[in-house]
């Protein structure tokens, strides 16, 4: 009986084999024989996954924007926030890249954000990988702002606060979320690439990103 062939963990395996070779190489050092043999597969196994080396590339970016949605998603289960804030900086700090384990991960995505430049293909893929994470930040943003604007209100009512909470309260009615998830996505995206190339150190970064946040509100 003919060996069954997962096709979806190939082109997986396949994917993660570009990635490691990206990483060391840059894209245009990723060949089909290299992939092939980083992943212990032959040409011809390779080949009847991707009929060309830009279908491998548009998979594999596919498979990046994926794991980093699935990691994010399972933070803010992992680690319920008590605000939609606290959960808003939770989803920023996955996506942006900038722990150690995700370095070699923050390199690879920069590679292919650059050939996106000059190649419509990744850059549709690249595009349809942003759109959910601009939505969780959007959701984010607006859940943290109707949080903040009735907290600022009931202040108001008990007549105990002192005006701050009617200043963050006014401050979160004028928060346009979708521009506020649009800024954030470019902020985590730009803050990847200062640390790769040793302009920003990753805890500067982070000092960069909260003071963002805090911002928001104040």
């Amino acid at each position: 009986m003919p060996k069954q062939v997962d096709h979806v963990s190939r082109r997986r395996l396949i994917a993660e084999a570009v990635c490691h070779l990206a990483d060391e190489h840059g894209l245009e050092g990723v060949t089909l024989r290299d992939v092939a043999a980083r992943a212990q597969v032959s040409m011809g196994a390779v080949q009847r996954c991707f009929r060309t080396k830009e279908e491998m590339l548009v998979f594999t970016l596919g498979h990046i924007g994926e794991r980093i949605g699935e990691r994010v998603r399972a933070r803010l289960v992992r680690s319920p926030a008590q605000s939609a804030g606290t959960a808003l900086g939770h989803a920023a700090t996955e996506i942006s890249l900038l722990r150690e384990e995700h370095r070699a991960e923050a390199r690879v995505w920069l590679a292919f954000v650059a050939q996106a430049a000059v190649n419509e293909a990744l850059a549709t893929t690249l595009r349809a990988s942003y759109a959910p994470l601009q939505e969780t930040f959007t959701r984010l943003i607006a859940e943290a702002a109707d949080a903040e604007a009735g907290s600022g209100s009931d202040a108001g009512a008990d007549g105990d606060g002192d005006g701050d909470g009617d200043v963050g309260a006014d401050r979160a009615a004028l928060v346009d979320p979708r521009r506020e998830a649009r800024t954030l996505l470019a902020l985590v995206d730009g803050l990847t690439t200062h640390v790769l190339i040793g302009h920003l150190t990753p805890p500067e970064a982070q000092d960069v990103l909260h003071a963002h946040l805090a911002r928001l509100w104040a």
